[in-house]
């Protein structure tokens, strides 16, 4: 599959590269990040750097969709459809500290849904996981249209090998992409 570019209003979501190395570096010593996110730890420059080349190889081979988040030239984040195959795939992201809060995930994630559902990959379903406790993910998944299917136990494994419970949504193609019901404190 071949990487593409989004464009919203006010970001550019397009393939992670070797200059991002900086930027990816210091976002992922954000314990935030490492204890919600599947990113290595402790993360090292050498994460950094090897993750453009880990990007490019899910695009080439059609297993992983990822984007830089790109707002005003500046790395804010990662958005990515993680596990493609089969029809479906897994919306994952996480942000820099600096720009949460800003409402720019939900627009870089809404892209991204659209693209899967319209674009070449036409994904049947698209799904959403969470360390329980997220509620910042959550709270992006749930203003996206994503519908809370439950809690699975022990089920999502964080980059330091520990395990945690997780919420867990999905959202079909046909499903309205307005704010969904949860019952959770999200």
């Amino acid at each position: 599959m071949e990487p593409v570019e989004l464009r919203t209003e006010r970001l550019l979501l397009s393939v992670p590269r070797g200059s991002d190395t900086d930027a990816l570096y210091a976002a992922c010593q954000d314990p935030d990040i490492q204890r919600f996110t599947t990113v290595p730890t402790p993360y090292t420059r050498e994460h950094a750097a090897g993750f453009p080349v880990k990007a490019a190889a899910g695009w080439a081979d059609g297993t992983d969709a990822v984007w830089a988040l790109r707002h005003d030239g500046t790395l804010a984040g990662m958005v990515g459809l993680h596990r493609l195959g089969g029809g479906e795939g897994e919306l994952g992201y996480w942000l820099a500290p600096g720009f949460r809060g800003t409402g720019l995930m939900t627009e870089a994630a809404r892209a991204v849904v659209e693209w899967g559902f319209t674009g070449p990959l036409g994904l049947a379903r698209i799904e959403w996981r969470a360390v329980v406790g997220n509620t910042g993910s959550a709270r992006i998944a749930q203003r996206l249209g994503f519908t809370y299917g439950g809690m699975l136990r022990r089920a999502l494994r964080n980059g330091s090998g520990d395990r945690s419970d997780a919420w867990i949504a999905d959202l079909l193609p046909r499903d309205p992409r307005t704010p969904a019901a949860w019952p959770i404190d999200a």
